[in-house]
């Protein structure tokens, strides 16, 4: 595969200069996208594929959330649930009609395997028909999109991730079924995570199903993991919700080592 860096790059500023980089939403998912692609190269070549393969992480890294750019414009939030799918928004645009991805890559039969990534990117569970190297790539990008959002949940300002008051911050609770599911160290199903505080407890959650040794090495040496639990809150459920999930967060790094 021949994969001019370069030229996705100039390609992917060229598409985000359409959205107003003012937006903090929009100028957080620019350097998102950066830092997603640096997390597929390292855990790519951990595993140690080929240079195609280290190339086809790093793009899927580069490509995973253009449906987000979009999604902001129309509807002001990053949230699916409340507006549109971004996963399948982004690969409607990149492999629907405006054919996006032309400009990224140029090698037409690796656009099957790059539309299955993309469209899973954020799936609770990926879907059991995706198997072999697909699945290898789904896990990749899952895993780097998933270390990064722990950066941005203690990089950016709550108040605007979120587009909440810091007052309703500081009132948010933590449901029982939220912490059941932290309790068997698995991510947080977003059908169950209504709050603020419950977002907050469900993105620390990710790194439960983080699939690579890498992935996991490169969550703690970042440092922004446990900085989340600095979250501000006033409420008892979410003060004994973020004492009780980093005790399991701590038993489930010791229980890796």
């Amino acid at each position: 595969m021949v994969l001019d860096r370069k030229k996705v790059r100039e390609q992917f500023a060229s598409y985000t200069r359409n959205y107003d980089p003012e937006d903090v939403k929009i100028a957080l998912k620019i350097a998102h996208t950066y830092r997603v692609a640096d997390n597929c190269e390292k855990i790519a070549k951990s595993l140690g594929l080929s240079e195609d393969d280290v190339e086809f992480a790093w793009l899927s890294g580069m490509i995973h959330d253009v449906g987000r750019f979009e999604q902001v414009r129309r509807y002001n939030t990053f949230n699916d649930a409340r507006s549109v799918d971004h996963a399948e928004l982004g690969a409607d645009l990149l492999f629907g009609e405006e054919g996006l991805i032309r400009g990224y890559l140029e090698d037409s039969s690796l656009y099957d395997m790059m539309d299955v990534v993309i469209r899973q990117h954020n799936k609770y569970r990926i879907d059991e028909s995706v198997t072999g190297k697909t699945l290898t790539f789904c896990n990749i990008l899952r895993d780097a999109d998933k270390i990064d959002i722990l950066r941005v949940n203690v990089e950016t300002p709550l108040e605007d991730l979120y587009s909440a008051t810091t007052e309703k911050l500081m009132e948010s609770e933590v449901s029982e079924e939220v912490m059941e599911q932290v309790r068997e160290k698995i991510a947080v199903s977003r059908a169950i995570t209504h709050t603020y505080a419950e977002h907050q407890i469900g993105h620390i959650a990710l790194v439960f199903e983080l699939v690579y040794p890498k992935s996991r090495e490169l969550a703690k040496e970042q440092g922004y993991l446990y900085q989340m639990f600095d979250f501000p809150t006033e409420t008892e459920s979410m003060k004994k919700a973020l004492a009780e999930t980093r005790r399991e967060v701590d038993e489930f790094f010791s229980s890796e080592e």
